[in-house]
């Protein structure tokens, strides 16, 4: 990660993101090229509040929370670097050629890969990957826009 991102640490990613517990799906910022790429890291534990219901037995990570990983990650690489950042939000529109190769248990590290495929003045569209133990867990694209918050 170069010196110059300002994003690495729990601290910092709280600056960005507006999610907190128990939604905030980013725990630390492994590396950038604080434009188009980010690897952002969350351990999964089982003091997760969704493995009470999902499932009890045989406890497994929503499919919608690794997708949602992936988006907050995106949004750390989108405004990051951004001075301006508080006077905007990201809303997503699409999530395409999303599969779920391996379940996420209680102790994976999930190594989330994000990529910037193309940009087009407000609009993103990204490629997602979530590592486990470096198999893929997850895997999608995801198109969102940047509105002015208002």
């Amino acid at each position: 990660m170069e010196d110059r991102y300002p994003i690495q640490r729990i601290n910092e990613i709280l600056k960005v993101l507006p999610q907190r517990y128990p939604f905030l799906l980013v725990d630390r910022i492994l590396e950038t090229d604080g434009s188009t790429r980010m690897v952002g890291l969350k351990n999964v534990t089982i003091n997760e509040p969704f493995f009470q219901g999902h499932f009890p037995e045989n406890p497994i990570m929503p499919g919608v929370l690794l997708v949602e990983a992936l988006a907050q990650v995106g949004v750390v690489l989108l405004f990051g670097s951004d001075q301006a950042r508080d006077s905007k939000l990201v809303y997503f529109s699409g999530i395409d050629k999303c599969r779920f190769r391996q379940p996420v248990v209680p102790g994976d590290q999930l190594r989330i890969e994000v990529t910037v495929l193309k940009q087009r003045e407000r609009y993103y569209k990204m490629k997602g990957q979530a590592l486990v133990d470096g198999n893929l867990a997850v895997e999608a694209e995801l198109s969102c826009s940047v509105v002015d918050r208002s």
